[in-house]
This record gives structure tokens, C-alpha cells and sequence, in this order.
């Protein structure tokens, strides 16, 4: 099995039931569920806040559920530091997974020692003398140095393995040609926003690098609760960060009356399957080969979803379910999102 193949090895994990059958993959040394726990909610109270002592037991809640690994990044508030507490904390028999990110928005002069001290930090908040997967994001293609720091990062001890967030296909394809050693890259990926499709699935089948995606449920638009609801108030004091931004995508892909009859469709594959609408979409993107996990926001201490996310494993879209999909998707605008907003990650960079 090579370093980043989808398998299907499945465990069971050593929570109060043991019934529930995580599905897996090889990352480098580690085998990961196929579902991560992404942190990013913990950068602003607009998605809710907690006690540190509620959301270090909820970090014991996911792992006990078997989704031992977790995303952040350096601009994730105190997400480093909390998950750091946690780790360090937690004595059970679990390997857990850290997935965190070193990113460049603004220029920086590269350096050896600029990269190892973004290293350092990285470390020295999650408690760890290494990091399980560096991703790496650059904002601006036209300061080529992405090249270097990608190269600095690499020849790093303390980086396991490294990976990619919000890269292009063609910049994908020049890192590769360099030689340097990436395994994923997180993009996003969803039914509404499926641009990774067009020209990033078939570098990553050839360089077998596996996607990390986020941004499958729409920020939460693809569940039950709305539908036959009106489209919302993009300013309602009730609409999140993320509901914004990703309404603005539905509109972008079609419009609400489109998402409505999307909904009704997967309702309509949910019930098939015995789970639900949100389950349905996680799993029309994880069925795509390429993809090694779906990261799913984890509200710590204010939310919790593990049983809802664990219906995700143990079952696939059949042929029906697909032609059903598609038959709303072809009604999208979806080739022209890619055309118009551009690969994954161009709308951070416009």
C-alpha cells in the first residue's frame, strides 16, 4: 500500500458501545479516519464559545468515538493551544492525529531560519516535538519563494508529512515536478462547489495526493433544517460566518429554489439509507477516489455531531443515488463556477 491509498481497513474503536466501524486511510506512518474534526470555529465566539474544561471534554468525546484526528492552523485562535492541552491531557490508548497549517497571507522574506522558527510555533502550541501533517498555504503566486519555504519545510525533521491547503491545480503540478514530497491538499469540496473535479482530480490520481476537504456541508446548508425554508437574510443576526459565505456559493452555483430541490433529492437517498441528508453529502464526496477526508467543523463544548458524522461510514451511494444527484447538478451552473471563480483556492486570492 503506498503512502496516502485510500483502503478499506476498518477499526473499531474503544468507546462505551465498540459497535461503531471507523473507515480509514493511510497517511504516510498513520492510518486516519476518513472524517477529520476541523477547529476553525474555535477562531471567532460568532460560532459559539465554551469553557476550556467543556471543550477538552469534548475532544475526549470525538476520540472515544474514533475521530482521532484533528485540523487547525496558526490563525485558528487558541485552536493550537487547546488541542495542545488536550493532547497532552488525554491518556487513553488512542493515537491522535494533529493536521495543523503554517500560513503565509502577507510577504515574507524566506529563510531557513524564518521556517523553522514558523515550525517552532507550530510545536510549541500543540505540545509536540513533531507535527503528524504540516499544510502549507501561500497567498501570493506571483512571489515564487512558496517554492523555498515548501523545500525548508520538507527538509525538516520535525514535519512528518506535508501537505498543501488551497493550492491550484497548476501550482500542485509544479511542487510535484520539483520533487518536493507533498501528500494532501485541503480544498474545498462539495455537491454546491465540485471545481476540484475539473482539473485537480486527475493530478492528484496520477500523484496519488489525497484531498482534505472542507466546506462539504455548506456551512450547515445541506441538512434537513432548511428545507422548504425561505431563503435566509444574508445580514440575520442568526447567519454565522460561514452560512454567509457559503449562500453567497449557492447563489453562485444556482440559486435557493435549486438547493431546495437538491435537498428534497438527497432527503429522498437518505431515507434509502437510514441516514441523513448531511451524511448523504459527506458521502458523495468521500466516494470520490481521491479524497482522504472530509473535515467536518466541530463546535467544541457547544455541539456535538459524533453520532450524526459516524452514519457516514459503512455504506455508498449506489448507481440510482447518482443519477439522482446528477440529475439536479446538471441543472447547476457548476462548470461555470469553475470557469468564473477559477480553480480551488483562486476566490482567496482574487
Amino acid at each position: 500500500m503506498s503512502a496516502t491509498e485510500v483502503s478499506e481497513i476498518f477499526s473499531s474503536p474503544t468507546g462505551q458501545d465498540g459497535a461503531e466501524l471507523i473507515e480509514t486511510f493511510q497517511l504516510g506512518p498513520s492510518v486516519v479516519p476518513r472524517l477529520f474534526a476541523g477547529l476553525w470555529q474555535l477562531s471567532s465566539p460568532a460560532w459559539g464559545s465554551a469553557s476550556r474544561s467543556r471543550m477538552l471534554d469534548q475532544f475526549n468525546k470525538h476520540v472515544d468515538a474514533g475521530f482521532i484526528a484533528f485540523d487547525m492552523a496558526d490563525h485558528y485562535g487558541d485552536a493550537e493551544v487547546i488541542f495542545g492541552q488536550f493532547r497532552t491531557s488525554y491518556s487513553g490508548p488512542k493515537r491522535i492525529f494533529c493536521a495543523t497549517k503554517y500560513c503565509v497571507f502577507e510577504p515574507i522574506t524566506v529563510t531557513e531560519d524564518a521556517i523553522r522558527e514558523a515550525v517552532t510555533q507550530r510545536l510549541t502550541n500543540i505540545k509536540a516535538e513533531k507535527v503528524d501533517l504540516l499544510q502549507f498555504h501561500w497567498q501570493e503566486y506571483g512571489n515564487s519563494q512558496y517554492i523555498r519555504a515548501l523545500q525548508l519545510l520538507e527538509a525538516d525533521e520535525r514535519v512528518t508529512l506535508l501537505g498543501l491547503c488551497n493550492f491550484d491545480t497548476k501550482r500542485m503540478e509544479e511542487i510535484i515536478g520539483l520533487g518536493i514530497n507533498v501528500v494532501t491538499n485541503q480544498v474545498q469540496f462539495s455537491l454546491i462547489d465540485a471545481r476540484p473535479r475539473y482539473a485537480m482530480a486527475e493530478v492528484c490520481e496520477k500523484h496519488n495526493i489525497k484531498l482534505l476537504t472542507y466546506g462539504t456541508l455548506c456551512g450547515g446548508f445541506l441538512a434537513e433544517k432548511w428545507i422548504g425554508k425561505d431563503e435566509p437574510d444574508t445580514f440575520s443576526p442568526e447567519m454565522t460566518p460561514s452560512l454567509r459565505k457559503y449562500l453567497e456559493m449557492i447563489n453562485i452555483w444556482g440559486d435557493w429554489a435549486l438547493l431546495q430541490t437538491l435537498l428534497q433529492t438527497l432527503r429522498t437517498i437518505a431515507h434509502k439509507h437510514s441516514v441523513s441528508i448531511s451524511a448523504v453529502a459527506i458521502r458523495w464526496v468521500l466516494d470520490h477516489p481521491y479524497v482522504g477526508a472530509v473535515i467536518i467543523g466541530a463546535r467544541m463544548g457547544v455541539s456535538e455531531h459524533t453520532a450524526d458524522n459516524s452514519a457516514v461510514y459503512g455504506w455508498r451511494l449506489d448507481g440510482e443515488d447518482m443519477q439522482m444527484i446528477e440529475g439536479v447538478l446538471a441543472r447547476s451552473r457548476r462548470e461555470e463556477m469553475f470557469r468564473d471563480m477559477g480553480d480551488c483556492g483562486a476566490e482567496y486570492r482574487s
